[in-house]
């Protein structure tokens, strides 16, 4: 029974990071638009935040538990497996415009373009779960948690609410309904929770796994931080003075600064 509510506990974690996705969402149900200088703040804010969570908490967290060279076995692993997934999924050019038109046999396919995004971030959530339970947690529902795993879930979530918006900018220009936009902007995040439950249940029962557990979530996360997450901010803030650098600059800054107490615990 302990197996199943740990499970559900890193489950119902992944969906709340899904769920955040809904959010980018919900400025469509009260403004008309949303400004490239604040869309540049946002994914400026979620790349600090995945940065500095993926160095500061799975990295250190990883070298507690392994070695540099596992950690960076790890890491290779984890960008390998992302730049694999684009050469395969990614041919295919799934647009978000389509989503709405999409029948089954398309939606299945625009789930696994999708995993490629979700997915490593959904490890890197399971990963930090690991020692659910175990001493030097904080106590949650009544469980112990570890604040690495509070953190992590955290700073995802964050990170998932300009990704619900520019998932929600290209839909709402072809006159999709406001109110689905919340649900397509969560779609694009169900692989989370699975990513989660599959991680945690990997690393927790075979914990000699677990620093190349930490370094694949974090070399997938900075990864996609540095080739998608960063060139996505700068093309939406290319008509803004300077390209909307400063902007992307402090939002990275404050992102950074947000998961600052990641050092301390």
């Amino acid at each position: 029974m302990a197996l199943f509510e740990n499970l559900v506990l890193v489950f119902v974690a992944g969906l709340v990071t899904a769920l955040a996705t809904g959010l980018g969402a919900v400025p469509f149900l009260l403004f008309d638009s949303i400004s490239d200088r604040r869309n540049v703040v946002l994914w400026g804010l979620a790349s600090g935040i995945m940065l500095s969570a993926s160095t500061f908490g799975l990295v250190e967290e990883g070298l507690a538990e392994g070695t540099p060279l596992e950690i960076a076995i790890g890491m290779a692993a984890g960008v390998a497996l992302v730049i694999v997934a684009h050469d395969v999924l990614l041919d295919v050019d799934i647009d978000p415009r389509e989503y709405e038109e999409a029948d089954f046999k398309k939606l299945v396919l625009i789930l696994g373009v999708l995993t490629v995004h979700s997915f490593p971030e959904g490890v890197a959530i399971g990963v930090s779960f690991a020692d659910l339970g175990l001493e030097g947690g904080t106590q949650f529902l009544g469980f112990t948690v570890p604040l690495l795993a509070i953190f992590m879930t955290i700073a995802i979530s964050i990170h998932n609410v300009p990704e619900g918006t520019a998932i929600s900018i290209p839909l709402s220009a072809m006159g999709v309904a406001n109110w689905k936009l919340v649900w397509w902007a969560v779609f694009s995040s169900l692989p989370q929770p699975i990513g989660a439950v599959l991680a945690f249940g990997f690393v927790r029962y075979a914990r000699e796994f677990l620093p190349y557990g930490f370094g694949f979530a974090a070399g997938a996360m900075i990864y996609l931080v540095l080739t998608e997450f960063v060139p996505e901010a700068l093309d939406i803030g290319r008509e803004l003075p300077r390209g909307g650098k400063p902007e992307l600059a402090a939002g990275l800054v404050v992102g950074a600064l947000v998961m600052v107490p990641l050092t301390f615990v």
